[in-house]
Formats: C-alpha cells, structure tokens, sequence
C-alpha cells in the first residue's frame, strides 16, 4: 500500500519499527502514523459502526471523524490518523474481528 516510486517525488526508506496489532507483530517506519502503518501491513477495517456493526476503514486523517480510534498501550480512544507510530507500541482495535489483506 505505500507508495516506493513516483515519477517527481522521491521517498527515502526511513528506520523500520516494529509494533503489535492485535497480537500480531507488524512494521512500520519512523515518521509514519498508527494508521498509515495499519495500512501498509493491509489492515482495511479500523472498527465497527455502534449502532449497524458495519466495517469502517481509514477515514478522514485528521482526527474529526473517529473511525481510526483505538487502545495504543492501554490508553482507550487514540486518533491513529494523528498519533505517531513508536517502536514497541501495542495496538489494539475496539473491536476483535478486523479485515486485513495479506
């Protein structure tokens, strides 16, 4: 999901870090958000509507809508699109069944 090549721009490769998402160690790259981290390693679905139980995914990315919520080290409703991704975080989705595309 992230883009390595691009006609005009250049992407330097920054440090890779590794976290947790519901249980399952993941990587990601200094720089990078929760969720754009969440979205390189194929996690689609960042929770569940309250009232229809439907999938909601990587929304807005700037923190007003709270599709991206979630519990980072223990702490409940953290903005992923907003929080930066730390080495050894551990994130938790609010809901048990997510999608993620391998």
């Amino acid at each position: 999901m992230r883009v390595d090549e691009h006609p005009i721009l250049d992407f330097k490769h920054k440090e890779k870090i590794a976290f947790s998402y519901n249980g399952k160690k993941m990587f990601g790259y200094v720089g990078d958000t929760i969720a754009a981290a969440l979205v390189d390693n194929g996690v689609m679905q960042f929770s569940k509507s309250v009232i229809h139980e439907r999938p909601r995914g990587f929304y807005c990315a700037i923190g007003n809508c709270g599709s991206c919520n979630m519990t980072v080290n223990g702490i409940e409703n953290v903005k992923t699109c907003l929080t930066l991704l730390e080495e050894n975080m551990i994130v938790e989705s609010d809901k048990a069944e997510v999608i993620i595309n391998d």
